[in-house]
């Protein structure tokens, strides 16, 4: 049955009858093309350094087939800009849960992070220079990015700890500091960073004293000194750079929006940066589930004279697992729709619920199907160890899981406490008026 066909019921009214139509290409790509191409991109890639200097040749054939089948930049909600491909946060939603089943598909059809974060700060916020020179040849998918913002010295998930300075001098900025975790920023087609930096100490705001600054990747004083890995993974030739900036200048047309605009811009990119990263999670968490189906059912992996689905508790898995990310699917799809019907800051409740739970209900569905593989499950064998690691650190990415609840709990307690305390006051006021009528005495508690 084609993808358009598992649209959840409660969401069908808000989708085109063109994007139930391009999700289903999405689907047929993803399945046919991207999925089976995994291996011979790695061949391409090759090993040891190569790889930092690699684009294998498979990923420009799917770019081509991509764009022939009109699958470019969805990601762009239609109702905030003109560049994208005219859908709606939750159309796109639908079809990033299939791009996400394949490492390859969201760059094949330029829907891959941070770019996509990227476009959507310099289209909301940039100027018609600084598109000109860096949206459309993103758009155009000719180029990488990368977003510096996280630092090795500072506890990043406080925003205002950030010390990258930005100091201006005449008629050009100077960045000292260092960054890491700056995805991206290992490819070779990398040649923008967006960078926030502190440009205002003595902003007596805290949130006033950040500005994001385009820096073009090749400027003198900038160094990459090595790419982490993730659990062992280096997620060549995207990395996650560690790199210093030591007196590296640029012109002072390279400020987006303003000095000390940094906070409003990254809460514009967080927001929906994390609800696609919540999309395409969905999409592993229902790949890893096929794995885990596929094994159940395989004939020579029998236990005890009997395959693997003959054994409740494996059935439980699957069950558990179906039940989960049908859950967090519509966690994720009512996030999209909110943010369609308003914008990412009036979101914010349904993005923290997305961004906590998704991750989490990926990492249990990926975690039953590694153990129903046994030690095939932790090895290169197969694509669920990578899941599994990906998954883990998207707990931590954009803001750890503990940050949002917090701010999730404040909000939550915030907007309704005095409501619920004035409501349980009067109902117990009138429980006591009702037994008093009715004869009785009223009751005595400590609550």
């Amino acid at each position: 049955m084609p993808a358009s066909s598992h649209i959840p019921l409660i969401v069908q009214p808000f989708v085109s009858d063109r994007a139930k139509h391009t999700l289903d290409l999405v689907e047929q790509f993803v399945d046919n093309d991207c999925i089976p191409a995994e291996p011979l991109f790695q061949a391409q890639l090759g090993q040891g350094e190569r790889r930092w200097t690699t684009n294998p040749v498979i990923m420009d054939s799917l770019k081509a087939k991509a764009r022939s089948l009109g699958l470019w930049n969805m990601f762009l909600p239609k109702n905030r800009f003109s560049e994208g491909a005219g859908f709606t946060n939750l159309e796109y939603g639908l079809m990033a849960e299939y791009l996400g089943k394949s490492k390859l598909a969201s760059e094949a059809t330029n829907n891959a992070a941070p770019d996509t974060g990227n476009m959507e700060v310099l289209a909301k916020y940039g100027n018609e220079a600084q598109k000109r020179e860096w949206l459309v040849p993103l758009l155009e998918g000719k180029i990488r990015s990368a977003f510096l913002m996280t630092e090795p010295e500072v506890a990043s998930s406080d925003a205002t700890n950030i010390q990258l300075s930005i100091r201006r001098e005449g008629n050009e900025y100077v960045l000292n500091g260092s960054k890491w975790w700056s995805s991206g920023a290992g490819d070779p087609r990398c040649q923008i960073y967006l960078v926030m930096g502190r440009s205002d100490p003595s902003q007596q705001d805290p949130y006033r004293q950040q500005s994001v600054i385009l820096v073009p990747a090749n400027t003198a004083g900038i160094t990459v000194h090595r790419m982490l890995s993730v659990y062992g993974y280096e997620d060549a030739p995207h990395g996650h750079g560690q790199i210093t900036f030591e007196n590296v200048r640029v012109p002072v047309s390279a400020m987006v929006l303003g000095e000390g605009r940094g906070f409003e811009i990254i809460q514009g990119r967080l927001g929906p940066g994390r609800i696609h990263i919540a999309m395409r999670t969905i999409g592993a968490s229902e790949r890893a589930l096929e794995w885990l189906i596929a094994r159940i059912n395989d004939d020579r992996r029998k236990t005890f004279g009997q395959n693997l689905s003959a054994h409740g508790v494996i059935l439980e898995w699957v069950a558990r697992s179906r039940i989960e990310i049908d859950a967090a699917r519509l966690i994720v799809l009512n996030a999209a729709i909110k943010i369609d019907q308003g914008d990412a800051k009036s979101a914010l409740k349904e993005i923290a619920q997305a961004k906590v739970l998704v991750p989490q209900t990926a990492l249990a569905v990926i975690d039953r199907a590694i153990q129903a593989y046994g030690a095939a499950g932790v090895c290169q064998d197969t694509p669920l160890a990578h899941m599994w690691a990906m998954s883990r650190a998207l707990r931590i990415a954009d803001g750890p899981d503990e940050v949002h609840l917090l701010q999730l709990g404040r909000r939550e307690n915030r907007a309704r406490k005095d409501a619920i305390i004035a409501k349980m006051d009067w109902q117990r006021t009138e429980a006591q008026r009702l037994l008093v009528v009715a004869g009785f005495s009223p009751t005595k508690s400590h609550l």
